[in-house]
């Protein structure tokens, strides 16, 4: 740490890490609203059952980040979890599945009987 780090933790101002829009981390004296699983690319409410869950078993910890608010998330590449956030979730897998309509099951192309290509 560096003098002026100490200075502000002395003050009373803790430092934190959080992730930028941009994915990246950095420093910040106000802590994050969001946490998230760096690996699982989700996120979600600090009080999350399903994260609480995960850290209890000594899981996640590893992976944790904290975000600023959602939209930082979401521009960061982060979906909204399942479980503390049903309604964000709702709207996120319909989106996604409104933008790769076509994409799951391509049409399959009629062979004639005897066609080996």
């Amino acid at each position: 740490m560096n003098d002026r780090t100490d200075a502000r933790q002395e003050a009373g101002q803790r430092i934190r890490t959080l992730l930028g829009p941009d994915g990246e981390p950095y420093r910040s004296t106000t802590p994050g609203t969001l946490g998230g699983h760096r690996r699982g690319r989700l996120y979600g409410r600090l009080d999350c059952p399903s994260a609480l869950r995960a850290i209890a078993r000594g899981h996640y910890v590893s992976q944790r980040v904290f975000f600023a608010d959602e939209t930082t998330a979401v521009e960061a590449g982060y979906r909204p979890c399942a479980v503390c956030l049903p309604e964000a979730y709702a709207r996120w897998k319909e989106n996604r599945r409104e933008n790769w309509k076509g994409h799951w099951n391509p049409p399959r192309q009629e062979q004639s009987p005897g066609d080996t290509s």
